[in-house]
């Protein structure tokens, strides 16, 4: 997280004696990342953070692959990820590699009965459809419509849905989520010319603080595993923190397209960052204005990148037959562009309404077995004339 947030109570100094109103010590906790290196928090808990009272078990939830190396580009239909009660169970891995997993979920429960925590990965909620609360023990967020949830590993969180029809769309990084460096001074603040700006991104704005104790249902995953354990208190009783390392929401409705006299390349699109993929927002916006542009985007080869785009809204001038929630997907080493009849259709159209996220890794993709269902196995095909 790019700025200083804090929230509730917290003493003048870290690391020293905050005490309750009966005289008894708040329990400090360091909540940081890559060693004591990276960004973090000091929480300060009502109760002793580590009091576990059983290990249940554990079950795997790698993602099994149905094809690890291929060169075919692939649509998926998304929408077709039948609707599941949990919210984990409803999580289905799309696409993955050592470095991320994208996942489409659509989960009916309005809340559930356990927090969760994932330990492996930071996590990038886009919510589709859908709206309600995300609850944290740092504090809480809403969502709606359009919004990213950006999920740092190891947050405890609930979703609580204000209704069953809800879909979204997850990747789950390996690598910590960060705002595009190019965008941000050195001093971490975003630019004059970024397509967005602090102003945009949401912070928890509520703290729950449960001093409860009995039994709590926490699931953790952990190395594709995911373990339940019993905790002996409530896992929201953060009474106050402060620091970089919390969750936060921004808006694709709030991207600010960056425009040009002609067609402007991804990377002004471009919305958070890792070592290892980027992601990207497509927006409605104005399309180039030299006399002889051609908005539609060029033909490119992916040499050192798999695209992955998911639809969200509106009509995407460089594709034909693709709806909400659909996926493409376009393999390293092979060529792609516009669908026949999109170039000559986008001459003369001065905007577009179209809503996309992409997902550009640097490793190859994997299928999973999740997706073969929805896969269209002949959308290789599409650029052939008709």
């Amino acid at each position: 997280m790019p700025f200083y947030h804090q929230l509730g109570k917290i003493p003048h100094k870290r690391h020293t004696q905050f005490r309750k109103p009966d005289g008894s010590l708040y329990y400090e906790q360091l909540f940081g990342t890559i060693g004591f290196d990276g960004m973090y928090c000091n929480m300060y808990h009502e109760q002793r953070p580590t009091q576990v009272k059983e290990i249940k078990g554990s079950k795997n939830v790698k993602p099994k692959i149905a094809k690890a190396n291929h060169i075919q580009s692939y649509r998926f239909r998304g929408f077709e990820i039948k609707p599941e009660a949990d919210y984990l169970d409803s999580r289905k891995p799309v696409l993955t590699n050592s470095d991320c997993t994208i996942i489409l979920a659509a989960p009916q429960n309005k809340t559930q009965d356990y927090f969760y925590k994932n330990s492996d990965a930071d996590e990038l909620l886009f919510v589709h459809r859908g709206s309600g609360k995300f609850r944290s023990h740092l504090g809480n967020l809403d969502f709606k419509y359009g919004d990213y949830i950006v999920v740092p590993r190891g947050t405890i969180y609930k979703m609580d849905f204000d209704d069953s029809d809800n879909r979204l769309f997850i990747v789950e990084s390996r690598h910590p989520i960060y705002t595009p460096k190019r965008y941000r001074n050195w001093f971490g603040q975003l630019l004059e010319h970024s397509p967005f700006c602090e102003r945009d991104l949401r912070r928890p704005y509520e703290l729950e603080t449960n001093n409860e104790t009995g039994d709590f249902l926490m699931k953790i995953k952990k190395q594709d595993d995911l373990f339940e354990m019993i905790y002996a208190t409530h896992p929201f009783d953060v009474v106050g923190y402060d620091g970089y390392n919390y969750p936060y929401a921004f808006s694709i409705h709030d991207f600010e397209p960056i425009t040009g006299r002609i067609h402007q390349p991804p990377p002004v699109h471009q919305t958070f960052e890792t070592s290892a993929f980027v992601v990207c927002s497509f927006c409605p916006r104005k399309y180039d204005y030299h006399p002889q542009s051609i908005p539609a985007p060029y033909n490119h080869s992916n040499i050192d990148s798999d695209e992955v785009l998911y639809y969200v809204d509106g009509d995407f001038m460089s594709r034909n037959d693709i709806e909400a929630g659909h996926i493409s997907l376009h393999p390293a080493g092979i060529p792609h562009g516009p669908h026949p009849g999109a170039t000559e259709r986008s001459i003369g159209k001065t905007e577009t309404e179209e809503l996309a996220v992409m997902v550009d890794t640097f490793k190859p993709l994997q299928i999973c077995e999740d997706a073969m269902p929805i896969a269209d196995e002949s959308y290789y095909k599409s650029w052939l004339p008709h």
